[in-house]
């Protein structure tokens, strides 16, 4: 048993305790109606656990691995060995299913203060499972998810193509039904974990009438690394989070089992718009972590930094960043966490996910760069640890949808509702 489910059992029936025995004068009730922003004892020992592994395996390995850019398989390793990973995956397929949106936001943010290019490269599974978890049947989950809980493994979400990034409607890898198969041609870019993967949710084109809505246009496939036709690239040389695995994909003539289509022609852009549902709130928690470090190096700087006789925290020029840095990761934090709380309750997310997408990647550029300016010229220097901040908080802007297309999203869905009032 794995040390989550072994926290999770021993702390429920002491939550249970303390939320309904008036005795224990110590212990403040938790709310059980509307917005509770205290967390479970689970939650709490989740959190926790996340915070410690942070600071002893991600932490002092994330300069190493920023230099390298090698995968980090042993720190993906040791997470999965504590339960760290595929905690949402059902019992069905051997997994614990404790995980909702919002426990997987609260790891993220606790990886992301050690280092993004190691959370994306433990968290990047996620999106490539999120899809079978929305649509695959019981075989399929069974087959495929179950595989990441009986090993080490990761899946990965090939989507993007060098023509078509944003545009998902553009997709121009195509599959063709032959038979009880599908024959898989086209190409893939900046897809992470596209090197490491085991298997891949793939978007291809399957109705060539340029005039077929996307909706009905195009069909999910789930690809394995090792069968014949497909072949990853080089892995990409990138500016930050450079522990990542971000390569292109080329897929030539792969013959695909019907078995392996999610469920059934036609249906693949819905189910790859879907998953953003699930998975933006955590890029929002992972861009917030990068922010709180920020503001953590930026603070301890701003005390020890001394200019004109004292610490340049004491100059309201300095003091006044900080305080806009620690007001944004509040508002960062509070936007993932309602995007979290209303998926996992079951209701529609999809404005709130980009609003929580959007405003944290923002934050983390801004706080990146003003940490940059607190440290002045050391700010600029590899020694120095904000740099790598700023290098990496970029790419939260761009990936899983750049802030242009959450505004998309966004003004689309301001519009509509304003149509519907007049």
């Amino acid at each position: 048993m794995n040390p989550i489910t072994q926290l999770a059992r021993a702390t429920r029936p002491i939550y249970k305790k303390l939320s309904t025995s008036a005795a224990l004068s110590s212990a403040k009730p938790i709310p059980t109606t509307g917005y509770c922003f205290e967390l479970s004892d689970e939650q709490k020992a989740l959190q926790e656990l996340a915070r410690k592994f942070t600071r002893e395996e991600i932490i002092p390995a994330a300069a190493q691995y920023d230099k390298s850019g090698e995968y980090p398989w042993p720190i993906l390793k040791k997470a999965w060995e504590l339960g760290l990973m595929n905690g949402h995956v059902p019992v069905h397929c051997g997994g614990v299913g404790d995980f909702g949106v919002f426990e997987e936001c609260l790891v993220a943010e606790e990886y992301a203060f050690g280092c993004t290019g190691i959370t994306t490269a433990i968290g990047g599974t996620n999106l490539g499972q999120a899809p079978v978890i929305l649509a695959g049947n019981k075989e399929q989950q069974k087959k495929y998810l179950g595989r990441l809980i009986e090993e080490p493994l990761v899946a990965a979400y090939c989507v993007t193509e060098p023509g078509a990034g944003s545009d998902v409607a553009g997709v121009k890898t195509r599959a063709e039904k032959k038979g009880d198969e599908w024959i898989l041609n086209g190409q893939k870019m900046w897809i992470t974990n596209g090197g490491v993967a085991n298997w891949y949710f793939v978007l291809a084109r399957t109705n060539p009438d340029p005039k077929c809505p996307p909706s009905k246009a195009f069909t999910g496939f789930i690809v394995e690394r090792d069968w014949p036709g497909v072949t990853p690239g080089r892995k990409e040389q990138n500016m930050g989070q450079r522990a990542s695995d971000t390569r292109g994909i080329t897929f030539e003539d792969v013959r695909i089992p019907k078995e392996n289509v999610l469920i059934g022609e036609g249906a693949g852009f819905k189910i790859a718009m879907g998953a953003f549902d699930k998975t933006r709130p955590p890029v929002g928690a992972g861009a917030t972590g990068l922010a709180n470090r920020a503001l953590y190096e930026a603070t301890k700087y701003a005390l020890e930094r001394k200019t004109f006789g004292v610490p340049i925290a004491n100059h309201q020029g300095v003091a006044f960043i900080l305080a806009d840095m620690a007001v944004g990761v509040e508002t960062a934090r509070l936007a993932w966490m309602k995007a979290a709380w209303m998926v996992d309750h079951g209701q529609k997310n999809t404005v709130l996910a980009s609003v929580a997408k959007l405003h944290a990647s923002e934050i983390a550029n801004k706080a990146a760069s003003d940490a940059v300016q607190i440290f002045g010229g050391n700010g600029f220097n590899t020694e120095y640890p904000v740099e790598k901040l700023m290098r990496d908080a970029k790419i939260y802007q761009i990936y899983e949808g750049t802030s242009q297309i959450q505004r998309v999203i966004i003004s689309r869905e301001l519009f509509s509702a304003a149509k519907q009032v007049a």
